[in-house]
């Protein structure tokens, strides 16, 4: 039988893209000056997570409870709401759109382990949000996975596969539910009569 052997695990080969006081450093930011600041302090958190390596665009709301492991692994476009307990379990990329919703308690979580190894090696993928998709509240999004746009990850859903644009997906795993907003079908008086075509030459 095979035996696990922690005592052999390594993370060599991973880079946290700073040092190890530069970590502590934005740890203890995050929990005094990020953490306890106001609830409608939305740029001064905007400031510090900006200082410390992310890049949020104009009009990003975090709240104080928010948690980011790598702060400069994290990428947010303009006018996204991240909502309060998330966490960004950044040990890769987290790139989020605009007009992006990341509910409460929701986990996107870049990193896991290799399941066949007996020393449990590290496993790191980005995850991608696209422009106006939305995860709802305590939602586990897996690494590696992209939410394409106008895509919804349902309330306390767990997110293995890509959503595709335009797309609701729910469960555990997620599966298809249904469309986010009505496909556009033209109408009687948008379609061009046969008898129509065959005078237009």
């Amino acid at each position: 039988m095979v035996k696990i052997r922690l005592d052999q695990y390594s993370q060599e080969e991973y880079s946290r893209g700073r040092s190890g006081l530069y970590c502590l450093l934005w740890w203890f930011v995050q929990g005094t000056l990020f953490r306890f600041s106001l609830h409608n302090m939305y740029n001064w958190r905007r400031f510090l997570l900006n200082s410390f390596g992310a890049k949020l665009g104009l009009g990003v709301h975090v709240r104080p409870s928010a948690k980011f492991t790598y702060p400069w692994k994290v990428t947010i476009g303009e006018y996204s709401w991240i909502g309060d307990n998330v966490e960004f379990y950044s040990l890769d990329e987290i790139v989020i759109g605009s007009h992006c919703v990341i509910s409460q308690n929701s986990y996107l979580c870049t990193g896991s382990h290799k399941l066949n190894d007996p020393t449990f090696g590290l496993i790191t993928k980005p995850i991608h949000i696209k422009d106006g998709a939305w995860v709802a509240s305590d939602v586990f999004v897996y690494p590696g996975v992209t939410i394409h746009e106008l895509g919804v990850a349902g309330a306390r859903s767990t997110i293995f596969k890509d959503i595709p644009a335009n797309e609701v997906h729910i469960g555990f795993p997620a599966a298809f539910h249904k469309h986010r907003f009505a496909e556009e079908v033209p109408t009687e008086h948008q379609v061009t009569p046969i008898a129509q075509v065959h005078r237009i030459k």
